[in-house]
């Protein structure tokens, strides 16, 4: 049961892609290091409209994470691998499925292990066959900038918006 003074969802204002890369570098630890009971890991899952800035947010919290080299978009390739120390970053992009049971038959379903981190664009497109992820990231063009929300939907995801929280009162709210 969740506790009512906790947040599951907030509003704010990236105006910038320093903004972005800022929200980021604040939310990389919180996935990577073995802080609470489940250890290292977890599930995000990036909405918005083409050029909304979901890859963008993804390059810059795999930079964070530790990913050196080149970062690629998964829009062709549809999963990008990466391994810093023993943990493994998946970053899929299900963009161009016209099925939601692709997602299962290219075998994703066996990365979405809860030790890794799983960066996931257009979750839409794997309907309700996806499992939640412990965050959803929704992002919007807007006269400056991008509308961002985060909404939380476990535990794990909870604790990271809650520890977040202060840090985002200091970006503008939508």
């Amino acid at each position: 049961m969740k506790n009512p003074s906790q947040t599951t969802d907030i509003r704010f204002h990236l105006s910038s892609e320093s903004d972005t890369e800022r929200l980021a570098q604040w939310l990389a630890p919180l996935l990577t290091d073995a802080a609470g009971d489940d250890g290292p890991g977890g599930r995000i899952h990036l909405h918005g409209d083409l050029g909304a800035g979901k890859t963008s947010f993804a390059r810059a919290f795999l930079r964070a994470c530790g990913v050196t080299g080149r970062i690629k978009s998964p829009s062709y390739a549809l999963l990008e691998t990466y391994k810093v120390s023993n943990l493994y970053f998946y970053h899929l992009d299900f963009y161009r499925f016209g099925d939601s049971q692709e997602w299962l038959d290219a075998g994703f379903r066996d990365i979405l292990q809860k030790n890794a981190v799983v960066l996931i664009e257009w979750p839409k497109q794997a309907g309700a066959l996806l499992p939640p992820p412990d965050l959803d990231f929704f992002l919007e063009h807007a006269d400056t900038g991008r509308a961002a929300r985060l909404t939380a939907h476990s535990k794990r995801g909870t604790l990271w918006l809650n520890t977040l929280a202060p840090r985002l009162q200091t970006l503008p709210h939508a």
